[in-house]
């Protein structure tokens, strides 16, 4: 820690640097445990330094991804558990770039808050290097942003950055999707991070009790099931691209199906999915009947326990579904691409 740099002044208008020291000392093991080939600078430098190996990619492209965690902080605020949200981060990010068919390298995360209590930021980067491992990739760097007034003291926002490759020629299109090709659901964890301006407002959750166990969600809280943090899908997914032809994948996220399916898929074809194939969630259930709220909303809102689709031929389907389930991902059949020129058809 510096004990040389200490401004009395900043610190009376509410910043302590000193708490910024203590915060990085504590993250560091946390750090440590994202570490992977390339990574060639420690935390505390001005930028990230990543050497990206060559023999690996030979014609390689950089994709890269930035996301929040939205108002599900709240959650988080509320129940004063802070070491998933930054799973949620890293999964947003992590979970867009992999529809590319790329591999993430590194992460970068962002943290303003009213105060910067040590402990409360470490945890929240223990959440985001849980992330990072999951997704087989370092976490080079950060920044944590005390602003007393912008901020309630006990508030923060969190952002990241992620950065993957893949080689030009393995970039996923929709080039060769056609008729008759299937999607593939991969379940979700929950609701994971969108919608959730919607989701406080229906259980009203700064003047209700969130802790009580209902039976319906598995005996776990309402608040409980909705802090769970969004699945990363990464390995999995990469583990099916080294087998098999994938047509396109969608990570469902605000939005819901409406808005991310038909983003993988070319003009003139659409996706055919039906509703009695859809796994979903209790909790969405409990969403749809305590606001009341249409079940195209729901649909155009929420994954509805579908956090990713992917589009293979017929003939590699089976083999898909296998590969994803020997890789922790219980997917299955949710459709199929037809001639139409809706944007998606859910009957």
């Amino acid at each position: 820690m510096n004990k040389i740099s200490k401004s009395d002044s900043y610190a009376a208008s509410g910043v302590d640097i000193t708490a910024g020291y203590r915060a990085v000392e504590l993250m560091k093991k946390h750090i440590a445990s994202t570490m992977i080939p390339g990574v060639l600078s420690d935390i505390g430098g001005f930028g990230g330094l990543f050497a990206l190996d060559l023999s690996e990619f030979n014609n390689p492209v950089l994709v890269s991804g930035t996301d929040g965690v939205g108002t599900k902080l709240k959650l988080a605020f509320l129940l004063d558990k802070h070491d998933t949200v930054g799973i949620d981060c890293v999964a947003m990010c992590v979970n867009d770039i992999i529809c590319s068919g790329a591999k993430p390298l590194f992460f970068l995360d962002y943290i303003a808050c009213g105060k910067n209590v040590p402990e409360k930021i470490a945890s929240i980067v223990s959440g985001v290097a849980d992330g990072c491992v999951q997704s087989g990739m370092a976490l080079i760097g950060g920044e944590t942003a005390e602003m007393p007034g912008f901020y309630p003291v006990d508030e923060y926002d969190l952002a990241g950055f992620a950065v993957g490759a893949v080689n030009k020629e393995s970039i996923i299109d929709n080039k060769t999707m056609k008729s008759g090709d299937i999607i593939i659901g991969l379940p979700s964890s929950g609701v994971h991070s969108n919608g959730f301006s919607l989701v406080r407002k229906i259980f009203d959750v700064e003047n209700s009790d969130i802790n009580t166990p209902v039976e319906r969600l598995g005996g776990k809280s309402v608040g409980e099931t909705l802090l769970t943090p969004t699945k990363i899908y990464v390995k999995p997914v990469l583990k099916l691209l080294e087998q098999v032809k994938v047509k396109g994948i969608s990570h469902i996220t605000g939005g819901g199906f409406y808005e991310n399916i038909p983003r993988s898929i070319p003009t003139g074809l659409t996706a055919s999915i039906r509703k009695d194939s859809i796994r979903v969630l209790p909790i969405f259930e409990l969403i749809a009947e305590k606001g009341n709220i249409p079940e195209r909303d729901m649909f155009n809102t929420f994954n509805m326990g579908v956090g990713m689709s992917i589009v293979v031929s017929p003939d590699d389907c089976d083999k898909s579904i296998d590969i994803l389930k020997q890789n922790g991902i219980d997917a299955y059949i949710l459709g199929e691409i037809i001639e139409s020129d809706e944007s998606i058809k859910i009957w």
